[in-house]
């Protein structure tokens, strides 16, 4: 693994990581490995250390407080997601808070990442006296991903890094898309595209969802059991099956939102009266989205 001293920027006496994707793409081949975790109750942390090899490099992103219970020595990078605030732990007073379980002699800093075409970087002093570069991936998915959503933090940069060809030294650790009272998932990104994405990445051997993968689904190793089944039919009676559960949960949903219509329109009524956050006043200003 190669020193992770940052390099000064001219001018200034705060370090700096890379800003554009060629710098960015050799700053992740340094490492023997490269590890998204994702904020998840699949993460297994003390596992993930125990396995990894000296030359990992650990990538957490923004509220690392709900994972880390401790200090982390390993080599870590974090990823700062933006908004049209800028990056969501700079505007919430969240930065200290964030870093602090990293050890100063094995962090290489922060990436802040741009995704959706409106976000905006913040500026490097923003985050503090710590390593600081920028990844602008706003443009990249335009041509795939489902329209009306946005990428997830751990998607785009998983994507973007599998097209880097890392292949099995790529993995991304608890990304399971499953909400728990603990855990939310934002209506803004497609999980379900997601997931199906990651899995044919997989599959494609572009990089590893460990023991989230496909490979070790229920019905994969039902297929392995009867291998005169094919591949094909295996995809087709799991998504028949998937289209009858949805069908019925549908009429389960028309059934609730009829019996919660009123406790509804009060929500929507004390939601009404709550000022606006910086986020939703820069919206307005502007203006609808493409």
């Amino acid at each position: 693994m190669s020193d992770l001293a940052p390099t000064p920027a001219a001018g200034s006496d705060l370090p700096v990581l890379p800003s554009s994707a060629g710098e960015w793409r050799e700053f992740f081949a340094r490492f023997d490995e490269v590890i998204l975790v994702a904020n998840s109750e699949a993460v297994d942390l003390e596992h993930l250390m125990a396995t990894a090899g000296p030359g990992a490099l650990f990538v957490f992103f923004n509220k690392t407080y709900k994972i880390l219970a401790g200090r982390f020595e390993r080599p870590a990078l974090l990823v700062a997601r933006s908004s049209e605030a800028g990056a969501n732990i700079v505007y919430r007073r969240e930065v200290e808070r964030v870093v602090e379980p990293f050890a100063a002699a094995s962090f290489a800093g922060i990436l802040n990442l741009k995704v959706g075409p409106r976000e905006t970087f913040s500026r490097r002093e923003e985050f503090g006296p710590r390593p600081v570069g920028h990844l602008d991936l706003s443009g990249a998915y335009a041509d795939f991903y489902p329209s009306g959503h946005v990428a997830t933090s751990g998607f785009a940069l998983g994507v973007w890094l599998a097209e880097q060809r890392f292949g099995r030294n790529l993995l991304l650790a608890g990304f399971s898309a499953r909400r728990s009272l603990q855990w939310k998932l934002f209506r803004d990104h497609d999980w379900s595209f997601e997931q199906t994405a990651l899995r044919l990445l997989e599959r494609a051997g572009r990089l590893s969802l460990g023991e989230e993968g496909a490979s070790g689904s229920p019905l994969q190793r039902f297929a392995r059991r009867f291998p005169e089944i094919a591949r094909e039919d295996v995809g087709l009676a799991a998504a028949e099956t998937v289209a009858d559960r949805l069908a019925a949960t549908d009429a389960m949903v028309d059934r609730l939102l009829s019996l919660t219509r009123l406790q509804a329109l009060f929500d929507t009524f004390l939601r009404r009266l709550k000022p606006p956050t910086r986020k939703e006043r820069l919206a307005a200003r502007q203006g609808p989205r493409e």
